[in-house]
């Protein structure tokens, strides 16, 4: 009798220590794989730096765009560009120009 009471009470105890365990492990195991887990949060900032890198691009090419634009501008206008815009819009050339046309 008195080992069967022994018996219950370290099988109780250990029963317990494992339903703890498994309870803590499967919070441990979401907080780094879940959808706001330490994994998610590393993917994020990689995001974010691939992002920033983009738009680092895309300003340098908005600061190139305005530069063509404010040429086109009536208060200075660039005859070379206003020419360059014109013949490729228009598809003109001079007749004294050499043109070279790549075959289809």
């Amino acid at each position: 009798m008195v080992k069967s009471r022994r018996l219950r009470n370290l099988l109780n105890t250990l029963a317990l220590y494992t339903i703890a365990g498994l309870v803590i492990g499967y919070f441990g195991v979401n907080a780094y794989t879940g959808n706001r887990g330490l994994k998610a949060m590393q993917d994020l900032d990689q995001q974010i730096v691939q992002l920033n890198e983009e738009l680092a691009a895309l300003q340098a090419e908005r600061v190139i765009w305005e530069r063509r634009v404010s040429l086109l501008a009536t208060a200075n206008l660039d005859p070379d560009m206003l020419d360059e815009r014109a013949r490729v819009l228009l598809d003109y050339a001079d007749p004294r120009e050499l043109t070279f046309r790549p075959k289809p």
